[in-house]
């Protein structure tokens, strides 16, 4: 997918940039020291639990969303990284969830605030995380000001009568087999469909095949998506630029809602362990061509299927609305950033790092 030209690069971002010398194709990654406050235990998630994912009782039947709130926007919060680890699956094959509308104010990047629409107050909202022929029941309730809705991507079912608008103050309950493996988007599927995925309206559900897939040591789930800003943020509270959503020119691109989050933060893994994404393109218009500098992915499952698997890829692309999960491991200690491969994106701020064992946080390649 292409970006549009002349489109402004933020300079709070302080991300990586791309050089080619003459005749050659060099890629140079610079990126800022890592301040000391990623300091984690090895093999383990550095990023503190928040988001939909650390609401959510995974070993419980009942996956219960805070209260409905009005439909006041509410004062901004402090940022807190949205924890990428794959959530535990709940006992038993019925799963409920209770998820609640939000209009709220958050920030996106460093010193930017926004004002959106979110599922359970968080952008990307829950992940949800389900077997094979499980059956989802999902109650929706709208704490916002308008009507909203739920399209779960998982689902097979008729979106008239499962995924129609709820009107503030109300809510609606429906249930679905999730009969397909894979890794999938949900989102608010009411019109005008763009302005309610790029005002927050997105999240990520996981469905383990009936035949697992090989163990993984280490799970993270990174959910891509497009901020476009009236405004930038700073002296107060941005809100959407429609015009820039319907003409593709994002201010900032994303994993997990906030630029660079896993930055500062970064992921953590050890040697030869085995790595899992799964990776969500939550757009709402553009591509993620899903890298890790510095490896290979052993594998690629671009439906969930383990018959499926593509082998030794390098890169591959994630399209808007879709997603693929993918197998790497790291031979040696570093810090290796997992990126779009359109650097444009980069450079709006769709950049992690993954710090394999303990090492320094500089890094050039």
């Amino acid at each position: 997918m292409s970006r549009h030209a002349g489109t402004s690069i933020p300079r709070a971002l302080g991300l990586a940039a791309l050089g080619f010398a003459a005749g050659t194709a060099i890629l140079l990654v610079i990126i800022p020291a890592w301040n000391g406050r990623a300091a984690a235990s090895q093999g383990a998630t550095a990023a503190a639990p928040t988001g939909g994912m650390a609401q959510m009782d995974h070993s419980a039947m009942e996956h219960s969303a805070p209260a409905a709130q009005k439909s006041a926007v509410d004062a901004p919060a402090k940022h807190v990284p949205f924890d990428p680890s794959l959530p535990a699956v709940g006992k038993g094959s019925l799963h409920s969830y209770t998820i609640t509308l939000k209009d709220r104010t958050f920030a996106i990047a460093d010193g930017v605030q926004y004002t959106g629409w979110t599922f359970d107050g968080s952008a990307p909202g829950p992940v949800i995380h389900v077997r094979q022929g499980d059956t989802v029941k999902v109650t929706l309730k709208n704490g916002g000001a308008i009507p909203h809705s739920i399209d779960f991507h998982a689902a097979r079912v008729a979106p008239n009568v499962a995924f129609r608008s709820v009107d503030p103050g109300k809510s609606i309950t429906f249930s679905f087999k999730a009969n397909d493996p894979g890794v999938f988007m949900y989102h608010c599927g009411t019109p005008p469909v763009l302005m309610h995925i790029a005002n927050g309206m997105y999240g990520a559900i996981v469905v383990d095949p009936r035949h697992p897939l090989p163990r993984a040591d280490l799970s993270y789930v990174l959910v891509s998506s497009e901020w476009y800003l009236a405004g930038d943020g700073k002296s107060k509270p941005a809100a959407i630029d429609y015009n820039k959503a319907r003409h593709m020119e994002p201010d900032y691109v994303t994993f997990n809602g906030y630029a660079n989050q896993y930055k500062d933060r970064p992921l953590t893994a050890l040697p030869g362990q085995r790595v899992r994404f799964y990776v969500v393109d939550a757009g709402p218009s553009l591509d993620t061509d899903f890298h890790v500098v510095g490896t290979l992915f052993d594998r690629v499952y671009p439906s969930g299927h383990a018959s499926e698997a593509l082998r030794g890829v390098q890169t591959w692309s994630v399209p808007a609305g879709g997603g693929a999960i993918f197998d790497t491991h790291f031979d040696t200690k570093g810090i290796y950033p997992v990126v779009s491969h359109s650097f444009a994106s980069v450079d709006m701020g769709e950049l992690a790092l993954v710090k394999v064992g303990n090492v320094p946080g500089t890094m050039s390649h």
